[in-house]
């Protein structure tokens, strides 16, 4: 059996706000262990092989503007070879899938030179933490001996409390070889107690988000009940754009489907487009058990509960000190944060904002990031310190007329040949050495040594040695936004 792994990774976390934010979301965060949640769920979904399940290449589906902190994060992995599918606009999970299987029939074929090339599909999202690995790897692997026969197999998790939050998948009561059972029908979130009902009956799980089928089950289940999306998808994918000098290693490739074409899908998931539409048609769908300690960490009560917590049932990260405080997790990106006397508190810290929520109202963030993106503030989406291809910056202090930066580019790395319409820059070498083009001029700067760079000039910094290079960048000018970039010649397809 040949399985392709397929990463769905679009999510946002907005419900984990102020860590989690659209330039750098939750999936890419270390809320648990070592690694990122992304990097996890490539480490756990590529275990899965055995005598009999071939794990081949991995699929990442991702928004365009988190491929480099993708392919970053893959680059830290060992032995993965990724293609990453970058999606130009949010269409949910549906259109994601069809594009992971077009790609997966298409190019998957060719590769292996065999026109019908039809590999299983095992999709997870890129946001979930399992506790079991060990049962993890055997639900899925059930999985995809279910899918081999023809059907579609969904991981149901094992309720541990009538949960009002998830979707539920009920179940018949009978096992089959693979110890798989029919879905019977989905349900909806539920009220609180319809879904105590559901807990006691044994017969509901909650759904995981995790499906395992063929591609060409997938292509026809669209096909069957939304052909528009299927329709809409195949016309971007046929017009799609191949990166095929992004990794230096030959191992990772990014493709574009057609942009404005992108823009033209049906928004929608794959439960609602297809899964839900499942039971009682000719599409064979199964539901595998797991109970492995999921958690979909959906909200900060979630990564409390998912976390390692002390003798107060306290979860802490970072430089904290607790003195008369239970059932709390803390949170400190960097500076020192001391709580009191509280209790079922959230408290994260971040170097441009505070969270402080009470425990049972996590899900009610949404409604803080809802105000900051009706006030229009940047804070709502970035980071004081943004991730780039090229290294990063950190926005350590401005006011009117003027910003300062401070900025690392990694060793051989460089931005991109620019100018500005509207900002002069002065740039202070700070560690490693730089090579900077100003105008007609290229100069090597190294630590203490600085440079002008006037407004409208073109300019580009690179990083010529082996060592990080540091500077200090003070703009001024009469407007410093990001988007007052002028893009001649970049390393990344940005210009």
């Amino acid at each position: 059996m040949q399985a392709i792994t397929v990463i769905l990774c679009g999510v946002s976390g907005t419900r984990l706000w102020p860590l989690s934010r659209y330039g750098f979301p939750k999936q890419f965060l270390v809320l648990s262990g070592t690694n990122s949640l992304f990097q996890q769920a490539v480490d756990r979904i590529n275990a899965i092989g055995t005598n009999d399940i071939d794990v081949g290449r991995t699929i990442i589906v991702t928004n365009e503007e988190h491929r480099f902190i993708s392919l970053d994060q893959l680059r830290e992995l060992k032995d993965v070879s990724a293609t990453l599918i970058l999606e130009s606009a949010g269409r949910n999970t549906a259109p994601a899938l069809t594009l992971a299987a077009l790609y997966a029939g298409q190019i998957g074929g060719e590769a292996n030179g065999d026109p019908d090339f039809d590999p299983i599909l095992v999709i997870t999202p890129a946001d979930q933490t399992i506790g079991d690995a060990k049962a993890f790897t055997k639900a899925l692997q059930d999985s995809v001996r279910v899918a081999n026969t023809g059907a579609i197999a969904i991981l149901g998790i094992t309720p541990t409390t009538p949960e009002v939050g998830y979707g539920y998948i009920q179940r018949s009561g009978v096992a089959g070889k693979f110890n798989d059972y029919a879905v019977v029908k989905f349900a909806e979130k539920p009220d609180i107690e319809t879904a105590k009902r559901y807990c006691e009956s044994g017969e509901y799980f909650w759904n995981s988000g995790m499906f395992v089928l063929k591609a060409s089950v997938w292509l026809a289940a669209i096909r069957e009940f939304r052909p528009d999306i299927l329709e809409a998808t195949d016309k971007a994918w046929q017009k799609r754009i191949i990166d095929v000098n992004v990794d230096v290693t030959g191992k990772t490739a990014f493709i574009r489907p057609d942009k404005q074409g992108f823009m033209d899908i049906p928004s929608d998931s794959i439960d609602y487009a297809v899964m839900e539409r499942c039971p009682g048609s000719n599409f064979s769908i199964k539901m595998v058990e797991l109970n492995a300690g999921w958690n979909d960490l959906g909200a900060w009560d979630a990564v409390w509960q998912a976390g390692s917590q002390d003798g107060q049932c306290n979860v802490v990260s970072g430089d904290v000190l607790l003195s008369g405080t239970r059932n709390s997790l803390i949170h400190s990106s960097g500076r020192l944060v001391s709580v009191v006397g509280m209790e079922d508190t959230i408290v994260v810290e971040t170097a441009d904002a505070v969270l402080v929520a009470n425990k049972s109202k996590s899900q009610d963030v949404k409604q803080i990031v809802a105000m900051l993106e009706e006030q229009k503030r940047d804070v709502k989406n970035l980071h004081r310190k943004v991730a780039r291809p090229w290294g990063w910056y950190d926005s350590i202090d401005e006011d009117d007329g003027f910003k300062v930066k401070r900025i690392q580019v990694r060793p051989g790395a460089s931005l991109s040949l620019q100018m500005h319409h509207h900002r002069a820059e002065h740039w202070i070498v700070v560690r490693g050495v730089a090579e900077i083009t100003n105008g007609d001029s290229v100069v090597t700067l190294t630590q203490n040594q600085s440079t002008y760079i006037p407004k409208g000039q073109t300019h580009r910094l690179a990083n010529p040695g082996n060592e990080l290079l540091e500077i200090i960048e003070v703009q001024s000018g009469s407007y410093l936004g990001e988007d007052d970039i002028v893009r001649f010649e970049d390393s990344y397809g940005r210009s």
